[in-house]
């Protein structure tokens, strides 16, 4: 415990939170020893997510078990031969329901929506937990986004630190970046949410621009304080690049690119079923003809892009059966990777350390310009994903080609391009659509979703484009309004092609509460300064 002592009264909260949970459960990796039920409760799991017993698969692998697990499975043994075994009455008697605490919370929908979501905060809030389940403890409060999403997730926390900045919840955000500081420092990267079936894999790395949002309010000196872990963060995606030659282009995320420079790809190192989704997973892979650690490990990835899922990773642009998002060059994911690089150099500069500066600062160009040679399509002028393996763009339109606007790393003349392609394919009545096709996919058309509004909406306006950014931003305040009004919900997404219309498509039924949603339109009401524009 040594090294995690410290006199600060933050620093005295968390050493007990932690010296309790570790004297309570033993002292242990939190990957190691957190309940894994897809692991640990074997066929019981299989015969409970495949029945299915509960209409959403990630019920089952979020309830808290009543009695250890070799408990469990010796009483199913001997039970489930008898006459009359009814499996999910066994399975309430030894487990424990996961607990919905906005159950209790009624909206009101004639108060304003700005208001709305300031009473939402408490309620999306959680406080330091520790319980034997597959949830990871965290040793300050976070908020969740909502419904069925019980646990902090990676990316969605960036975007609803943008509108906890506009209620002026700071101590709150420092307690969301600690909590992901613990996680890279306990885990070694950021893991998709805090639950043992996550740590496989990550998300899209927003990590350091939260450190951002952080230093805006405390001061560009506090990003000296981070970055030992945001270093610890780069060097997980970056794993194995020394390992590279042209005979062996890839190792987990990432990729040798024929001119010899390092671009990345999303991963997961689990080629099996996901837990939450264990019943779906498998079908997909059954149907696909494909290898099924194949087909996982795949999907499993456009889990880590936080895109799960699109028509963007299939290769026929039409079926999840011919998933392929590890043979892709993601333009968001490199994106994010420059930032994260020109991060790092400015905390080596806010540190005096000239070489590392240099060192970083040569990395994020030496990104940039890869990213403009494989991502961009000259003659379509539209950002695209790479398809390494045919040494190709995709060709597949998507709203991830705003990212390079966002992060400032497009010319002028390509930026004007991806505008104008904006306006004239992805703009609709509520918004932008995440993408040109209707496959019945949640990132797919009609669907449109906040953090890629915003992005869109940012990186345009770094680019003089500030009509269409605020045509965006009025339509999309206005279909969140519309939808706040009829049914009292800020939702997860929504249909931008119909007025008042949410979002649909995918694995499950889309989800109130919201947390990226209710940050990024706070963010817009503040930043809206006239009347909404048609």
């Amino acid at each position: 415990m040594k090294n995690m002592l410290s006199c600060s009264p933050r620093a005295i909260s968390r050493n007990l939170f932690l010296l309790s949970f570790f004297l309570f459960w033993g002292w242990f990796h939190p990957c190691q020893a957190q309940f894994r039920p897809q692991e640990q409760l074997g066929e019981l799991f299989k015969e409970v997510q495949l029945a299915p017993v509960f209409p959403d698969s990630k019920t089952f692998p979020d309830c808290r078990p009543l009695a250890p697990p070799e408990k469990i499975l010796k009483a199913y043994a001997q039970k489930k031969g008898k006459p009359g075994f009814d499996l999910k009455a066994f399975v309430l008697r030894y487990f424990e329901l996961p607990v919905e605490p906005a159950n209790q919370f009624k909206s009101n929908a004639a108060l304003p929506v700005a208001q709305h979501i300031e009473r939402l905060w408490p309620v999306l809030t959680r406080q330091p937990l520790a319980e034997q389940s597959s949830l990871i403890p965290l040793p300050h409060a976070y908020v969740v986004p909502g419904g069925r999403f019980r646990e902090i997730y990676y990316w969605d926390s960036y975007f609803t630190m943008l509108g906890l900045q506009e209620s002026g919840q700071v101590e709150l955000i420092q307690s969301m970046v600690d909590n992901f500081t613990y996680l890279i420092n306990t885990l070694g990267h950021i893991p998709n949410g805090n639950r043992s079936y996550y740590v496989s894999r990550s998300q899209p790395p927003f990590y350091a621009l939260m450190l951002r949002i952080l230093a805006q309010e405390k001061g560009p000196e506090v990003l000296k304080t981070y970055e030992p872990a945001l270093r610890k963060e780069y060097d997980f995606w970056m794993n194995g690049q020394g390992t590279l030659t042209p005979g062996k282009p890839t190792h987990r995320r990432v990729v040798r690119m024929p001119d010899g420079s390092l671009l990345n790809r999303y991963w997961d190192d689990d080629p099996s079923p996901r837990p939450e989704a264990y019943k779906e997973d498998v079908e997909v892979a059954r149907t696909s003809g494909r290898s099924h650690p194949e087909v996982y490990r795949d999907i499993r990835a456009a889990a880590e892009s936080g895109w799960d899922f699109s028509t963007r990773w299939f290769k026929d642009g039409k079926s999840l059966q011919t998933i392929r998002t590890t043979q892709l060059i993601p333009v968001d994911l490199n994106a994010l990777l420059y930032h994260m690089e020109l991060t790092l150099a400015q905390m080596a500069h806010l540190q005096q350390n000239k070489t590392q500066e240099k060192l970083y600062r040569q990395k994020a160009q030496q990104r940039k310009k890869a990213l403009l040679r494989y991502c961009w399509n000259p003659e379509d002028r539209f950002f695209y994903d790479y398809d390494f393996i045919n040494q190709k763009t995709t060709d597949i339109p998507t709203l991830a080609s705003v990212t390079p606007l966002f992060f400032c790393m497009a010319t002028k003349a390509q930026a004007k391009a991806v505008a104008q392609r904006l306006q004239r394919d992805f703009l609709r009545q509520g918004g932008l659509t995440t993408t040109l096709t209707t496959s019945g996919q949640q990132w797919d058309a009609p669907n449109g979703w906040a953090p890629l509004q915003w992005m869109s909406i940012q990186g345009l306006r770094a680019y003089g484009q500030e009509d269409l950014a605020n045509t965006i931003a009025d339509r999309w305040i206005k279909q969140n309004t519309q939808v706040y009004e009829l049914t009292g919900k800020l939702t997860e997404k929504y249909n931008v092609e119909k007025p008042g219309a949410e979002g649909g498509g995918g694995e499950y039924p889309n989800q109130d509460g919201f947390g990226w949603t209710n940050g990024v339109l706070l963010k817009l009401l503040k930043k809206q300064q006239t009347p909404a524009r048609k």
